[in-house]
This record gives C-alpha cells, sequence and structure tokens, in this order.
C-alpha cells in the first residue's frame, strides 16, 4: 500500500511537480494537497497522513507557527519542510519546532525523494549544511549570534521587516496589531543591540539571511 503524501505549498507548479515524482514511484502518492495555512491544517484534521511536505512561506496561518499547530492536531506526522528559504533562515527553527527535515527548494532535488522516504518512515533528515548550523548552535564553543536570540515570532517579524514588508503588512499576515508588530520591532533591536532597519538590513546581508529575491517562498 502507497504512504499516502498531502503537499502544503501556495504554487501549483511544486504541488504538481510533487505529484509527478511520486508518480514514478511505487512507494508514494500525493493524496492531499493545500494552498495556505488554514486549508493545511483542515486537511491535517480529516484524516491520518504518512507524511506533510510543507512550505514554511503560505498566505493565512504559515511558517513555524503552522509546524506547531500541527504537531499539535498530530504529534506523530512526519513533516517535513520544503521551502525557498535557505537552511541558515529557518532550517534551525523549523526542526526545534517539531519539523523532521528541511530541504531548500534551490537545493539538491535528488536529495527530496530519499528525504521523504526517510521522513515518513520514522527518521529524520538532515543536510549537510543544516548539520553544521545545529552542530554550531550546541557547541560551547560557539559565539551566540544576535538574531538567534529572537523568538520564533520576532524571528518571523525580522524576516518580513529586512526584506522591506511594511508593518501594516506584516500586522495583517499575522493578525496582529500595528502597536504589537512595532513592539516585536523595537525588541528586535535591543535583543540585536542595533539602532535602525538599515542596521537590520546589513545585518541580513552579512549573515545570508535574505533571499536574492523578495518574492520567493
Amino acid at each position: 500500500m502507497k504512504r499516502e503524501v498531502l503537499v502544503a505549498d501556495d504554487h501549483a507548479i511544486i504541488r504538481d511537480g510533487l505529484k509527478k515524482i511520486l508518480a514514478d514511484t511505487d512507494d508514494m502518492v500525493v493524496a492531499g494537497e493545500a494552498a495556505n495555512g488554514n486549508a493545511t491544517l483542515e486537511k491535517v484534521r480529516e484524516r491520518d497522513w504518512s507524511l506533510v511536505v510543507l512550505d514554511i512561506s503560505m498566505p493565512g496561518r504559515n511558517g513555524l507557527e503552522l509546524i506547531k499547530l500541527i504537531r499539535n492536531e498530530r504529534p506523530k506526522l512526519p513533516i517535513l519542510i520544503f521551502s525557498m528559504h535557505h537552511e541558515e533562515q529557518y532550517g534551525v527553527r523549523a526542526i526545534r519546532a517539531g519539523a523532521s527535515g528541511y530541504l531548500s527548494k534551490d537545493g539538491d532535488t535528488d536529495l527530496l525523494l530519499p528525504a521523504m522516504r526517510k521522513i515518513a518512515s520514522g527518521g529524520v533528515f538532515i543536510s549537510p549544511r543544516l548539520a553544521e548550523l545545529l552542530a554550531a548552535e550546541i557547541s560551547p564553543n560557539t559565539h551566540e549570534q544576535p538574531h538567534t536570540k529572537l523568538t520564533d515570532r520576532e524571528f518571523e517579524v525580522f524576516s518580513r521587516i529586512v526584506r522591506g514588508v511594511s508593518l501594516t503588512a506584516i500586522a495583517e499576515e499575522f493578525s496582529l496589531s500595528i502597536k504589537t508588530v512595532s513592539t516585536h520591532k523595537s525588541h528586535i533591536l535591543a535583543k540585536m543591540n542595533m539602532a535602525s532597519q538599515v542596521d537590520l538590513v546589513r545585518y541580513a546581508i552579512e549573515h545570508e539571511l535574505l533571499d536574492g529575491n523578495k518574492n520567493n517562498h
């Protein structure tokens, strides 16, 4: 019996691509799709899945919060994050939030199927780059970088600020008040010991926390 996979991605080309990849296998099939975070949660609640392949940036509920919500609904459901964001941005946080693996869309696509199979079988998939980041984080000799001090919500606000997203748009995305987002921004600047948004952007560029394309998901 084929393992049934739920693909959650707001780009139809990604969903179609995964369907084509799995159509050539005899052990897995895309049995469900979702194009936003709320639809993903509904699908997760409907039935038992063998695996969720999840984009970390979708309309509605998204990102690290969505991983945690899926975990609450189905604690044993394996989650593979398949994202345009590089491991430096969300890899470690995604694993902390409950994902079983993380793969960048512009990484080695030959790793996708092995990663899906490993995670669906109860394993964990860690790319070489993510393994380095995880090792650096737990090493007692590693100097803690300022952005790692941020909470998950602060980091998500930070990632949007440095991409030039307005505070109003951030507030709308996360269903928060402008005041709350402004408070997050103040905390971010304080924790990272920076004076302005320009400082944050410069830091993001230096630490490879910015995608090449602002519209990438």
